[in-house]
């Protein structure tokens, strides 16, 4: 009995002291109730308590006297952290409290199960000391950034409507990688520091512009929070946030403009560093794409209005920007903080040898609508100047202003013109016309030019005489070939086809994705395939009725 007598008396010590409990209890054994399961349950819900007082404490009364009440708790608890039941009670101390102590901040580090317990809020304190750490962290979320890139300008959907540019600003910074960033920053100037300096060294270590969009997307995520400690201190927050407003539009207005070249005009002596910075921001992708077609969109008004493209200041601030972005890896490599000298032949020769090609255009367009004399029709020019050729394989912003004008022609189905110019990409500066993001868009504005891949001339140009120049040499180039070829494989004459299925079978050397879409054309041609049973077996009675010949195409 002395057993019973014992566990009685521990009960009574350690019981819910509440002396109108001692006779329910009772009712609870009746119903089958073990006392675990009701002790469980008290305490569950006095933790729930806790847990809101806690978070009272936090807000309530003076500062100093809340956060020491906070510690003050957070020293009786904390030797209880790896129990289960108290561990939630430890790291809602520890979360609201501004400042957790050195020590217990040393030991959660330690201790892999507790730093993956604690609250994003507790992370911070440690982040910040330890930048190791912080970028243990960072980096997964930066590899599937980049990662998420790719696949969208690779993704097997070709369309001119859908393309890389689509999504909004506002949109991309939805994107999972960009929360996750923005939430693990919190308002810690420290950690953004740090985040911008990964980006940095990433973007210089493998000049990858993806990173230069994640640094904007970035800021403009904590400015859409309005998290003003770090939009202030950011030298870059105005300007990009007009920038970005330019982006949503596709287009930099008057009105932009002038902002933004006061932000450039701006840059005091002693702070060019933020050249850097800015330079970055304007080599994401995203603003040299709105800064292109800003480009080209004043060169045709310049067209009718009769002027040089000296003669603008807007084309040449949107010339001045270009060239900061595109100079951004070589200012950030060099370090020496200053605008890139703009090369006066590109204003003075290039330019107005585009609008030629503009004039070309209407010239040639006028000729067709006017009555054919004897001399016939005027043929289309076919020449290119060597100039242009070589204005694209010596100057950068040329050769990226050279593009955007051959994807516009192509977006108006302008065939003439674009076989006319099609050579000039061949050898092109740092091989641009053969970057992801260039072969992205011009697969995409191809789809609209799909009756002409019926005509060998056609083909012959685009394929033999652009694409396979460089499918060797270049995976990506590869892929891009096969992607629009299975967009579009039933456009091209089957002579031509057979002889690029030839020509694009991958090498032993060639990636998995160069093999998988490889196969799936090959299957797509298996099924295009009349099965021999049809061809061979021909119902005695009918006679094969006569062919057509098709239309010829435009």
């Amino acid at each position: 009995r002395e057993p019973l007598k014992a566990i009685e008396q521990f009960q009574t010590e350690n019981g819910v002291l509440l002396p109108s409990l001692q006779s329910a209890l009772p009712f609870l054994d009746l119903h089958g109730t073990p006392r675990l399961e009701f002790h469980q349950s008290v305490f569950d819900e006095l933790r729930e308590k806790l847990l809101e007082r806690v978070s009272a404490i936090a807000l309530e009364g003076k500062v100093e006297e809340r956060y020491k009440k906070l510690e003050d708790l957070l020293e009786k608890s904390f030797s209880l952290v790896k129990m289960p039941s108290i561990q939630p009670v430890v790291m809602c101390v520890m979360k609201h409290l501004p400042k957790v102590p050195e020590k217990k901040l040393k030991l959660v580090m330690a201790d892999k199960d507790l730093y993956k317990a604690c609250a994003v809020e507790v992370k911070r304190q440690i982040w910040q000391d330890n930048q190791a750490l912080f970028g243990d962290e960072v980096s997964p979320l930066l590899k599937q950034y980049i990662l998420e890139k790719e696949n969208i300008l690779f993704s097997n959907d070709i369309s001119f409507l859908h393309n890389f540019f689509s999504p909004s600003p506002k949109t991309r910074r939805q994107g999972e990688v960009v929360q996750k960033l923005t939430q693990m920053i919190g308002k810690n100037v420290k950690l953004y520091d740090m985040v911008l300096q990964f980006l940095r060294t990433l973007f210089l270590r493998t000049r990858n512009v993806h990173y230069c969009t994640l640094r904007a997307e970035l800021l403009m995520s904590l400015h859409d929070l309005e998290i003003s400690e770090i939009c202030t201190v950011d030298p870059c927050h105005k300007f990009t946030w007009c920038l970005d407003a330019c982006i949503r539009e596709k287009f930099v207005d008057n009105k932009r403009a002038r902002e933004l070249q006061g932000f450039l005009d701006g840059v005091k002596k002693g702070q060019e560093q933020v050249l850097g910075d800015l330079s970055m921001i304007l080599c994401d992708p995203f603003a040299i794409n709105t800064l292109a077609l800003s480009t080209i969109r004043h060169l045709q008004d310049l067209v009718g209005q009769d002027t040089l493209p000296r003669e603008s200041p807007d084309l040449l601030l949107l010339l001045r920007m270009l060239s900061l972005g595109q100079g951004a890896w070589d200012m950030i490599d060099s370090q020496v903080f200053k605008e890139p000298k703009m090369e006066a032949e590109l204003i003075t020769k290039f330019l107005p040898m585009l609008m030629s090609f503009v004039v070309d255009d209407h010239t040639f367009n006028v000729d067709q609508k006017l009555p054919s004399e004897e001399k016939g029709p005027i043929p289309y020019p076919s020449t290119i100047p060597e100039a242009f050729t070589k204005f694209l394989q010596e100057n950068r912003i040329a050769c990226e202003i050279g593009l955007y004008y051959i994807l516009h022609i192509t977006k108006q189905r302008n065939k003439n013109a674009f076989l006319r110019l099609l050579p000039a990409l061949v050898e092109t500066f740092s091989d641009l016309a053969f970057s992801d993001i260039f072969l992205h868009l011009l697969t995409g504005n191809l789809t609209l030019l799909g009756d002409e891949f019926a005509l060998e001339e056609f083909c012959t140009s685009l394929f033999d005489g652009f694409f396979l120049t460089a499918c060797s040499r270049k995976e990506n180039v590869h892929r891009h070939v096969l992607r629009l070829l299975l967009h579009l494989h039933h456009k091209v004459a089957p002579a031509k086809l057979e002889s690029l299925q030839k020509a694009l079978e991958p090498t032993k050397q060639s990636g998995e994705a160069v093999k998988e879409l490889y196969n799936q054309l090959t299957e797509k041609l298996e099924l295009r395939k009349p099965s021999p049973a049809e061809v061979t077996e021909t119902p005695s009675m009918e006679l094969p009725l006569p062919t057509v010949p098709t239309p010829a195409s435009r």
